[in-house]
């Protein structure tokens, strides 16, 4: 996808959805999620964490019953709510445009008192933002150019819903994708903290795909209000790398 002439391309994608996909799970996006660990660096510290085999028991009880499950879950109805409001946007219809927008800002605001560390949430917020503004300079602005929301109010996934509506991105990839940038996020952290060679991290990204697909085919079309998050190991760990004396990582 081009630098310049974004405009353009809001308006006239390709039929392959695929470089879209690639883009956004890019190194290279600018969102500063190489800066956050999200416990994982309190585990090592605490000596919890500390080889390949516990990081994939890590990783696979998280994509089981962790937070990430309920936001993966959630995907679906930001993207409802999101297209409820551009779709009133482009009727002019405001008082739809209100309440679609109240509705997203309910769920967005639910998922992120979920995380019960103050670092997770300004994670979230801190990151969403940056998607939001990047988009918003590729082409792709909030509806009604963001007065209704700023686009700092919204966290990750519901900048990365947006994302997926702006790419025309199918929502199967898109889950799939959240839950595969989750991880490879993970696993690039614990590269650099227990260490994991740079191979076993490769060796290990390869070992979780089948359960991605697995946990993206589950969640898809599941109800987050139905599901429930039980990793307070990892909520602890995100409440405690406050504490610690010194860090690489911002959560």
């Amino acid at each position: 996808m081009p630098a310049a002439g974004m405009g353009e391309a809001a308006i006239s994608m390709t039929t392959d959805s695929r470089p879209h996909l690639w883009q956004l799970l890019s190194p290279a996006l600018p969102v500063g999620a190489f800066s956050y660990s999200e416990g994982l660096e309190e585990l090592v510290q605490g000596g919890r964490l500390g080889n390949a085999e516990a990081l994939r028991r890590w990783l696979e009880a998280e994509l089981w019953r962790g937070a990430i499950t309920i936001e993966a879950a959630s995907l679906k109805p930001l993207q409802s709510a999101l297209t409820s409001w551009r779709d009133a946007e482009d009727r002019n219809d405001q008082l739809a445009a209100a309440a679609a927008a109240s509705d997203l800002l309910d769920r967005d605001g639910w998922l992120r008192v979920l995380r019960e560390a103050p670092e997770l949430r300004a994670q979230q917020c801190q990151m969403g933002h940056s998607l939001l503004q990047l988009l918003g300079e590729l082409g792709w602005p909030l509806p009604g150019n963001g007065h209704a929301i700023r686009p700092a109010r919204l966290g990750w996934p519901a900048a990365w819903a947006w994302a997926g509506l702006c790419l025309e991105l199918e929502l199967e990839e898109l889950v799939e994708a959240y839950l595969y940038g989750w991880v490879a996020n993970q696993v690039s952290a614990a590269v650099r903290l227990i260490p994991l060679g740079p191979t076993q991290g490769q060796r290990l990204q390869l070992a979780m795909a089948s359960l991605l697909g697995e946990r993206a085919i589950a969640l898809v079309n599941a109800d987050p209000h139905q599901l429930w998050n039980g990793g307070v190991g990892a909520g602890m760990a995100q409440l405690r790398h406050a504490e610690l004396y010194s860090r690489l990582f911002r959560s």
